[in-house]
């Protein structure tokens, strides 16, 4: 079993729940986005986020504005739509449960 292949498979799992919370009180481009999700040592590439910003879109999660630029093409910025804060709000939820169910099982102390 490849440990590289599982420790991806985790960060998928949570990458949506990272998206939707980088974009609670502030509207940010993709490229932002990205950078916020990279500092984070998420490891994510662009051909991943601009499927899931469609989707979490298409989902009625997201919504998005074109803002002209001084440094080149107008930028697509998202923003949360109130369905999206009320699915953040229930998966910050789900993720403190799932936090504290974790680090019970695997003796963690940290919280």
């Amino acid at each position: 079993m490849n440990v590289e292949n599982t420790k991806a498979q985790m960060r998928k799992g949570v990458l949506e729940y990272c998206i939707l919370s980088i974009l609670n009180g502030e509207d940010k481009y993709a490229s932002e986005i990205l950078d916020t999700l990279k500092d984070a040592k998420m490891l994510v590439v662009e051909g991943t986020i601009y499927p899931l910003l469609t989707r979490l879109k298409n989902a009625g999660l997201l919504n998005y504005r074109w803002e002209e630029s001084t440094s080149g093409p107008p930028r697509k910025y998202y923003t949360l739509t109130e369905t999206g804060k009320l699915f953040l709000k229930e998966l910050d939820t789900t993720w403190d449960e799932l936090r504290k169910a974790t680090n019970l099982v695997t003796n963690t102390k940290n919280s």
